[in-house]
């Protein structure tokens, strides 16, 4: 078991490394190089052409007249430091910048996937219990249906109706500038109105899939010896329900919300900008759009770990969750 942990968690790192190279490669094929844009601005702003070069690498942690080599070392030397450069467009140092987005993202991203969670579980468990019914058809069709529109359109949707139609909650940023007391209840409720839509919207899409998955899982286990053994044994239906049925349908879902926190903090490039709310995936977009090189960089190193450590933490403690799951077989299922 302990060699499966090191294997797990040297495979975590390897993976760290690659994407970190993967990085470093991609960028540099992306037409004019990361350098070229940098150096036009530069020129423009009156900075001699002599000393062009010396800006860079004060932006940048890179020589870009060193060897190809070179600046690879350079850059993973720089990130292991925890040090990414500085913004060319914000012109703060690349880790302050994500530092003060990330918590914004990670509040909405948990926040809708934890509701996401529990709608769909309860939905999925009340339509395995009613199957073949008309609840059952009805929520089945809902969720049919929010699972084929796409979370954007519903950002969209709820920003133009609620956001500008209706006035109820605010179309832009994370909370009221006006406030400057962060530990009071004011900004806790604002904190909260500025969050409603993107979360409204990441949480409404998720539910149908979650729904789905639940009533699957419990259909299935409601067909198992030992629920019908229960029954024999006189245990009542809301002991069968909870302790029996959702405990072991639920299981099988736990690694999936893992994965999706990972993945989700993807997805909110496309949300954060629409509500142009200054999260990670806010400034993804921020710095593709800019030919900001560093802040698109960490961002999408950022984004790519968080998925990695969702992965490895899902792969560690399934096992704990689930005591019919040891190491040694989660072993052999990879």
């Amino acid at each position: 078991m302990v060699n499966y942990y090191v294997r797990r968690t040297a495979r975590v790192f390897a993976t760290v490394f690659a994407v970190m190279s993967v990085t470093f490669g991609l960028i540099r094929l992306l037409p004019g190089g990361p350098y070229s844009q940098l150096r036009a601005q530069l020129l423009r702003s009156g900075v001699p052409a002599e000393q062009v070069n010396q800006q860079i690498e004060n932006l940048q942690n890179i020589r870009p007249d060193a060897p190809l080599w070179e600046q690879y070392i350079n850059y993973m030397v720089s990130v292991l430091q925890l040090n990414l450069g500085q913004s060319i467009s914000k012109g703060d140092p690349v880790v302050e910048i994500l530092a003060q987005a990330a918590p914004w993202t990670i509040f909405i991203v948990v926040v809708s996937t934890v509701l996401m969670f529990a709608f769909g579980i309860v939905l999925g468990a009340l339509q395995a219990y009613k199957e073949g019914s008309k609840f059952d058809g009805i929520v089945s069709t809902f969720s049919m249906a929010g699972m084929s529109i796409p979370f954007y359109v519903i950002a969209i949707l709820a920003l133009l109706v609620f956001s500008y139609r209706l006035g109820w909650f605010p179309p832009s940023g994370t909370a009221d500038s006006s406030i400057d007391n962060y530990w009071s209840l004011a900004f806790f409720v604002s904190v909260l109105k500025h969050a409603a839509l993107p979360v409204f919207a990441y949480t409404i899409t998720g539910i149908g899939s979650q729904a789905l998955a639940m009533r699957g899982n419990s259909i299935q286990v409601l067909g198992q010896d030992f629920v019908e053994v229960a029954r024999l044994r006189g245990l009542s239906d809301t002991r069968i329900s909870t302790r029996y049925v959702a405990r072991n349908a639920i299981l099988p879902m736990y690694t999936g919300f893992l994965l999706l926190l990972g993945f989700r903090l993807g997805g909110t490039i496309i949300l954060e900008y629409i509500f142009n709310y200054p999260g990670l995936g806010y400034y993804m977009l921020e710095g593709l759009n800019g030919n900001d090189y560093p802040l698109m960089m960490g961002t999408f190193l950022v984004i790519t770990v968080a998925l990695v450590v969702g992965v490895y933490i899902a792969d560690l403690t399934y096992s704990k969750i689930d005591p019919r799951i040891s190491a040694g077989d989660s072993r052999e299922a990879y």
